[in-house]
């Protein structure tokens, strides 16, 4: 109830410009898949149900535990509450809505369905999904889901000349890696790299808000940034580092954990694609970088910043580079 009570009202921020029909029409096509996404749960749900009596995560987990239920019911269920979760935090095949939907919202909207849909479907998944993982093979749809997310994701975000589009596909890829932390079962490697996710992403997005203002959200707009507002050029280059991956950013550590949990839980495949996917997206988000440094643009008109930005932005990109070069006081918080 409480995911669903997120979801619809995301469906009203969507598309609360009533009068720009692509911000209609992206509300319109998420309220319908998510419409389809909330019966996947309801229904995986009800199988559970049927086949334990049960819905209580615990008794659930006992009733799988006992080896005297319908093991392929209850996987089938399964199944149904992955899918229904799969549309929440937008892993492939379930991600169809996220281009249009990040496109055609207000960007401040975009920025915060980015991170808050996401978060919410990461904690829900981690809570609902441990019982799940002891049926078979569940843990191998997991890991292929993942593989697909990233693969898709980065490969998705390569040819795109909108940064909120980039920015949406950009969201799926990092699904991917949390989702590679959950086939790990490491609830706080995921957790971390949603707190980095939340930073770098909401850095990136306050930029674009204050820059799209000013002109379009397209990458060229960002042509010359360097010298029309070199402030803002600085934010997002740290913001796309982070995105990237590079040390001494929270990005880097969040993937750097992700990693390790694979590594150590001998998924060689995860972890073989994640860094061949990681090195797709130095390319696509240093497009940005290079946009703003190395392409010259005929807009020579300055941007400018208010101070309650300025002051925002600089808390985004002080907390980007402490997580990034002191992660310890948030690991140690998530001990419990």
């Amino acid at each position: 109830m409480a995911l669903e009570l997120v979801t619809i009202s995301f469906f009203v921020l969507v598309s609360f410009p009533r009068r720009n029909p692509t911000a209609l029409e992206a509300g319109v096509k998420y309220l319908i898949l998510g419409a389809l996404s909330t019966a996947f749960l309801v229904y995986g749900i009800t199988w559970i149900f049927g086949v334990t009596g049960e819905t209580n995560l615990q008794r659930i987990t006992a009733a799988f535990s006992s080896g005297k239920i319908d093991t392929y019911a209850a996987t089938f269920g399964a199944v149904l509450v992955l899918v229904g979760l799969g549309f929440k935090i937008a892993a492939v095949p379930f991600q169809m809505w996220v281009p249009d939907v990040y496109q055609g919202a207000p960007t401040p909207v975009t920025a915060f369905l980015s991170v808050g849909s996401k978060a919410a479907g990461f904690v829900v998944l981690l809570r609902v999904l441990q019982p799940f993982l002891m049926l078979p093979n569940m843990q191998r749809l997991l890991v292929l889901i993942a593989l697909l997310t990233v693969v898709y994701g980065n490969l998705a975000a390569l040819p795109q000349n909108n940064l909120k589009r980039l920015l949406g596909y950009s969201s799926i890829a990092h699904a991917g890696y949390l989702l590679i932390g959950v086939a790990c079962f490491d609830g706080r490697a995921v957790i971390f790299y949603l707190a980095a996710y939340l930073i770098m992403t909401l850095l990136s997005f306050a930029i674009l808000i204050v820059v799209a203002r000013q002109t379009s959200d397209e990458i060229s707009s960002f042509d010359g940034l360097a010298k029309r507002a070199p402030f803002l050029a600085f934010a997002m280059l740290v913001a796309m580092a982070s995105l990237a991956g590079l040390p001494f950013t929270a990005g880097f550590f969040g993937k750097f954990f992700i990693f390790a949990d694979a590594i150590a839980q001998k998924q060689t495949a995860l972890v073989v694609v994640g860094i061949v996917t990681v090195a797709c997206g130095f390319y696509y988000y240093l497009k940005v970088v290079r946009a703003m440094y190395w392409q010259s643009s005929e807009k020579t008109d300055k941007i400018p910043v208010n101070a309650l930005s300025r002051v925002a932005i600089s808390a985004l990109i002080v907390s980007t580079i402490w997580l990034g070069v002191y992660p310890q006081p948030i690991l140690d918080a998530l001990k419990h």
